[in-house]
């Protein structure tokens, strides 16, 4: 990685702002999980995951949300959140459609700009989440 790059990715203010992007994105959805919106069940029924997948995928989201907030467990929370993300863009992509009851792809792009987020600040914190692999293992 050049220096630019370098400076980039330990700069706190774009850090925090890819947590608060990547939180504020996981949290939004959590009404239309919780509240049993139309489009959150129709989503969940197509994938063969309703209701407890909804309510399930909520829960992790919500904790995933406040472990990016969390200096000390961002990379965990990006490593999960990464994770829930990819499994929405394959679900978007093999099962669901890019567009959903005529969204225009939002659900889809929300999607991968979370999981863009959450993919650079695990970059950032690599060294992090390496010493943390090599200590346990």
């Amino acid at each position: 990685m050049d220096k630019n790059n370098e400076l980039i990715m330990k700069n706190p203010i774009f850090l925090w702002s890819l947590k608060i992007l990547a939180a504020l994105i996981l949290l939004q959805t959590l009404y239309y999980k919780f509240s049993g919106a139309p489009e959150s069940i129709y989503i969940f029924q197509t994938l063969g995951l309703e209701p407890y997948g909804r309510i399930g995928l909520g829960i992790i989201e919500f904790i995933t949300a406040l472990f990016i907030l969390v200096p000390k467990t961002t990379s965990i929370g990006a490593i999960i959140g990464a994770g829930i993300m990819l499994g929405a863009i394959s679900s978007h992509i093999f099962v669901l459609g890019i567009e959903v009851n005529n969204d225009g792809g939002a659900l889809f792009v929300l999607a991968l700009i979370t999981f863009a987020c959450c993919c650079i600040l695990i970059i950032a914190k690599k060294d992090e989440i390496i010493n943390f692999i090599k200590s346990k293992f």
